[in-house]
């Protein structure tokens, strides 16, 4: 065998983690003649074979992947161990991608409707007629002065993309860039932002630290990046000489809770009162960071404005209004266990870490679920864990290559000054995004006269998604960026198909470590169909629009806008191609008061309250933003409490669909680490065929019930049963699961499609369809949980 190149040693290195049959793949790649089996024992086929790295895409962990690829098909995947979000591992999404990108109900080139709207006719076009046929309906808008007409719903867009839509809807003149984070994450980034003044998802420094109050926050199952959580909770349990603690507080106990050292079954939408009631315990324990408290928080004491109003700061609000014995009353949770528990947190201090609620505690129709996340991020302050080891850090990002100024375009301008269609900084004063209130705001008269969507598919994941076909009726042009034929596809006018992640470029930030690096998703195998990745698609439209549009995207295609983007983070395209990831390992902390604290850690997204370093327990920017708002304004947005309680977390009444008389049980949809969220997902064989191996349901839907409820109601395990809420009813199987609150019932998401395929359509019911259409007043977010249903016998 010739000496190792640099390029083959690197593949070598990056893969030297990797399993027996990647190893083989390797050696046959390496030697000049392949066998069919050598004299070392190794099985290795016949052909060219080689491997390739990328980054999967079926959640959001963006775990980075090995593709063994045997004569231009993928035969296998690994996880890649150069990634350090998966190091090495990769859970059966990843394993099943395969199934993705081989899949028979792909779609296989662009495609134009011809008969009405859902008859699922249509005719093949080629790429330049729908280029020119999108550009041709966006210059149109522009001519008549309404380019703000033109929206953009996306679902979980990756690295560049994002601000490539931002930007090809910024150069057209719209608004309109609307995200599905109101669907799942906009609390936590809302709460992060009111308190700490940082737009993000906090990270967390689970390895080293000691002790983790998780408030419904999914470590083991569907959280926003179980991968790094499942890795980092095995090093905090196993990986060291002092094992940690793990309370898991969620009414579901789950698998999560069934690993951690105790479950604390929590009345459902109650966390902000726990939270607030723990941290009362610590505040007359005296056991605060008083460095903290008093030198880098705001509005711990009572203090005076400018103005010399007097205001009842965190500590007197909390003292008088949670006392363990009030809060108790309200969450179910003992005033014994609520002390223990604030005694333990602070007694880790500050190797920390209350992680704030998954979307179940948070998406409750109430600004009651932004002071919950609020409540809970506030404890971290309380005992010193902000970027300190073992407690929370703040994700960093790699420097990626400065856009261009836009062109000058009095069109555009115009149009971007308008309000945004979903009512986000208007209608929901504190919202960044409302995706699922588009529909709604559509059938009250808002003119939209284009409709793209890109990894969207609202008539399937929000709830009342039949709200959207109800709406495209007023809609006269929709263009559907996706892979598969889904529910919203089906109404699309365009449908375009985008390659699968295993057949595109596309870059993906590195989350959850705090450190910054990326990892870079590239074909593995050329495209199987007359495919089109949809950053090249946004490209080509801008260039046939003309200038000015044009004049914003000089790139010939989206490659080539990666490899200029990604030109400052520190490596050469070669070798990001070569390893898969290039990241900064390492999180530095930084010094409390200093530049990087100021600039980085601690407010560096404020818009109005000051840019001061201080970490806000009476928020600043939320007194900016409702205090000049009268008292009926406020109780339009949910918020009854008066004087300084709207700025400060506390727990509002929350209002919920259906009489507890009639509907007694809590209704959650739950995200399981089988499925996942993304619809695609449900047409994968191997995933259905273990979708529900927790209580042995596979290949359909079933409700979760507490046995000692299922007796009461003459229900026993395994009987089909009705589940019956005001908007609605599901007919599925009732499996009991003695780790659940007695009033709450769980629904699996992502079954019952109507479409997609041949593995998903008509499989299991969709719980979306029964809860609570609404959307939260004051920030925009969607109403999961505050449904009420009845279960009886079917």
């Amino acid at each position: 065998m010739k000496p190792l190149s640099r390029r083959q040693f690197l593949k070598v290195s990056a893969t030297a983690a990797g399993t027996t049959a990647v190893v083989g793949g390797l050696q046959a790649a390496l030697n000049a003649t392949p066998v069919g089996a050598g004299s070392s024992g190794w099985l290795t086929p016949v052909g060219e074979e080689h491997i390739v790295t990328s980054v999967c895409s079926l959640c959001p962990a963006g775990c980075g992947l090995l593709g063994r690829v045997v004569d231009g098909k993928l035969v296998k995947l690994e996880g890649n161990p150069m990634h350090p979000v998966n190091q090495g591992s990769l859970c059966p999404k990843g394993q099943a991608a395969p199934e993705l990108l081989y899949n028979p109900d792909r779609l296989t080139g662009p495609m134009r409707r011809t008969g009405d709207r859902g008859s699922g006719q249509w005719e093949l076009v080629s790429w330049k007629e729908a280029i020119n046929t999108i550009a041709q309906k966006l210059n149109d808008l522009r001519a008549a002065g309404h380019p703000e007409q033109a929206a953009f719903l996306y679902g979980e867009t990756r690295g560049q993309m994002r601000p490539l839509i931002e930007r090809f809807m910024q150069a057209v003149g719209s608004p309109n860039a609307i995200s599905h984070d109101s669907l799942n994450i906009e609390a936590v980034k809302l709460a992060m932002l009111y308190t700490q003044g940082v737009y993000d998802l906090p990270a967390y420094d689970i390895e080293n630290s000691q002790y983790i109050l998780a408030f419904g926050a999914n470590l083991l199952e569907g959280g926003r990046n179980p991968q790094r959580t499942i890795i980092g909770q095995s090093y905090f349990r196993r990986g060291r000489a002092n094992r940690g603690k793990i309370v898991m507080i969620d009414p579901r106990q789950g698998i999560t809770g069934a690993k951690a050292d105790e479950w604390v079954p929590i009345k459902p939408g109650t966390d902000a009162a726990l939270a607030l009631g723990i941290a009362n315990v610590i505040i007359r324990a005296g056991l605060v960071d008083s460095d903290f408290i008093h030198n880098y928080s705001f509005g711990f004491e009572n203090f005076k404005d400018s103005k010399g109003k007097k205001h009842k700061g965190f500590k007197d609000f909390v003292l008088d209004n949670y006392t363990p014995k009030k809060v108790e009353a309200i969450t179910g949770v003992s005033a014994t266990t609520i002390s223990r528990l604030a005694g333990e947190f602070a007694g880790h201090a500050p190797q920390a870490i209350a992680m704030m609620p998954g979307k179940g505690g948070l998406l409750n129709g109430s600004i009651t679920g932004l002071y919950a996340a609020m409540a809970v991020h506030i404890l971290n302050a309380l005992i010193g864990s902000i970027d300190a080891p073992g407690g929370v850090q703040v994700q960093r990002y790699f420097p990626c290559a400065e856009w261009s100024p836009m062109p000058t375009d009095p069109i555009a301008e115009k149009g971007l000054a308008t309000g945004r269609l979903d009512g986000a900084g208007t209608v929901f004063p504190l919202g960044k995004h409302a995706y699922q209130a588009v529909a709604d705001r559509i059938l009250a008269g808002q003119t939209v006269g284009a409709l793209f969507l890109y990894d969207a598919n609202p008539v399937y994941e929000v709830p009342g998604g039949q709200r959207f076909v109800e709406a495209f009726k007023n809609v006269p042009f929709i263009v559907s960026f996706s892979s598969f034929m889904d529910e919203t596809a089906q109404y699309a006018d365009l449908v375009l198909p985008e390659p699968t992640f295993l057949e595109r470029w596309q870059d993906d930030a590195i989350e959850g470590l705090g450190y910054p690096g990326v990892g870079l998703r590239q074909p593995m195998v050329e495209p199987l169909y007359d495919t089109m990745n949809t950053g090249d698609v946004l490209i080509k439209v801008a260039q046939a629009m003309g200038d000015p549009v044009a004049k914003a995207f000089p790139w010939a295609g989206f490659e080539e806008l990666l490899q200029e983007r990604l030109k400052t983070i520190g490596t050469d395209w070669d070798t990001l191609k070569e390893l898969g990831a290039w990241f900064t390992p390492g999180y530095r902390f930084a010094r409390r008061g200093s530049k990087k604290w100021v600039e980085e850690v601690v407010g560096k997204d404020r818009a109005s309250a000051p840019r001061d370093g201080r970490f806000d327990l009476y928020s600043r920017e939320l007194s900016c933003a409702l205090s000049n708002l009268s008292k009926e304004e406020l109780a339009a947005l949910g918020i009854n409490k008066s004087g300084d309680a709207p700025f400060l977390p506390h727990q509002e009444d929350l209002t919920y669909a259906g009489d507890e008389a009639e509907y007694p049980f809590h209704l959650n949809v739950i995200t399981l680490m089988s499925l996942g969220p993304y619809s695609v997902a449900a047409n994968m064989p191997t995933l259905q065929e273990i979708s529900g191996m927790t209580v042995g349901e596979m290949w359909d839907s079933w409700l979760e019930m507490n046995p000692e409820t299922a007796r009461e109601l003459n229900l026993r395990d395994k009987d089909m049963v009705w589940v019956e809420s005001p908007f609605g009813k599901l007919k599925t199987k009732m499996r009991t699961v003695p780790g659940l609150r007695p009033d709450v019932v769980n629904l699996p998401h992502n079954q019952g499609h109507k479409a997609i395929g041949r593995w998903a359509k008509d499989r299991g019911v969709n719980g979306l369809e029964i809860i609570n259409p609404a959307s939260e007043p004051a920030t925009g977010l969607a109403s999961m949980t505050n449904t009420r249903v009845k279960v009886y016998r079917a």
